[in-house]
């Protein structure tokens, strides 16, 4: 069974409403207290607000409202009703005719390993553009190397991460500065060897059934830091059980809702003071002989000692945890 999570406040977009005609997923739509009163769309799972609180989930009774991270509500859904695939996008990403992913095992390109922090966007455009959460200290840097050097091998990817033309995942200094639209390169799908990582989101990227643990979305965190805070985290713990993170083409097309640029910088600062911060910690508190939820719940825990994340964040990482232990 494969799924699609999407949180909404708005009616049925465009986005939504070409998902729901994806026949081999099921599309499930979270709804906040800002929804409109009547939201209705053909082969949409919606759960609003009542739905919600009627579900059971230990998440439900701590997860604030008006939030991203009521998105989660959507995964437990997914997982409870034998989700193997679960894809996240966002109600402002339409999806392409060509809109798919490669399965998750096979022969990829494989970046080279132990390169730390690459730009990932260098592999699919020589415009001079950057992911939301690449260091800063990266983003004049060539990373054309590395990419002349992959090779094609044996890969057990654990998420897949498809680009987005016209307005990519940027951070707010991108669009102060440039603001240029952006349309990538079709290129061959590819994947990044154990310890050489780049930021990724939750905007057209699939993640299969043995991760879903670290689908966790930090709820106490800025806005703009959640979604690259979890995949910060992800990938090291992912390494240690040779997992991989895979990139392919842009196959949605985002018309981004309206965002505030400044507000959207500030909400990005803790992110770029903590990033490469928090590789370390995930790191040096994880290991491979422990299960996927100790190694997160380790790594939140070195976080909130490092003042990274604040103490409600383990209370809602606890809820998820023993939603997860019930429900795979």
């Amino acid at each position: 069974m494969k799924y699609i999570v999407i949180t909404s406040i708005f009616p049925p977009t465009e986005a939504v409403i070409k998902f729901s005609k994806i026949n081999e997923y099921r599309l499930v739509v979270v709804g906040d207290k800002k929804n409109p009163a009547k939201w209705e769309c053909d082969n949409v799972l919606y759960l609003p607000v009542e739905k919600q609180l009627e579900m059971g989930y230990k998440l439900i009774d701590v997860l604030p409202f008006n939030h991203y991270c009521r998105k989660m509500i959507g995964y437990l859904h997914a997982i409870q009703n034998k989700a193997e695939i679960i894809i996240d996008t966002d109600d402002d990403n339409i999806p392409k005719l060509n809109w798919k992913f490669p399965d998750f095992t096979g022969e990829y390109n494989c970046i080279p390993g132990d390169k730390g922090f690459i730009n990932i966007y260098n592999y699919y455009t020589d415009q001079h553009i950057w992911p939301r959460g690449l260091p800063l200290n990266k983003i004049t840097h060539d990373f054309s190397d590395l990419f002349v050097a992959m090779k094609n091998q044996e890969s057990k990817v654990g998420v897949w991460q498809g680009l987005a033309d016209e307005d990519p995942d940027v951070d707010a200094i991108y669009r102060l500065t440039s603001n240029e639209p952006c349309y990538f390169d079709e290129k061959p799908p590819c994947v990044l060897d154990n310890g050489t990582l780049t930021p990724f989101n939750t905007q057209n990227t699939a993640v299969r059934k043995e991760l879903f643990t670290l689908m966790y979305l930090p709820t106490y965190v800025t806005f703009r830091f959640t979604d690259i805070l979890r995949g910060l985290i992800a990938q090291p713990i992912m390494w240690l059980y040779d997992y991989k993170l895979g990139f392919l083409n842009a196959t949605v097309v985002q018309k981004r809702n309206e965002h505030d640029f400044m507000k959207d910088f500030e909400s990005e600062v803790p992110m770029y003071m903590d990033v490469e911060h928090v590789i370390d910690l995930t790191i040096k508190n994880t290991k491979a002989s422990d299960t996927i939820e100790n190694n997160l719940y380790n790594t939140y825990i070195a976080l909130l000692n490092a003042n990274i994340v604040k103490p409600e964040e383990i209370k809602t990482l606890e809820a998820w945890l023993q939603d997860i232990g019930n429900l795979m």
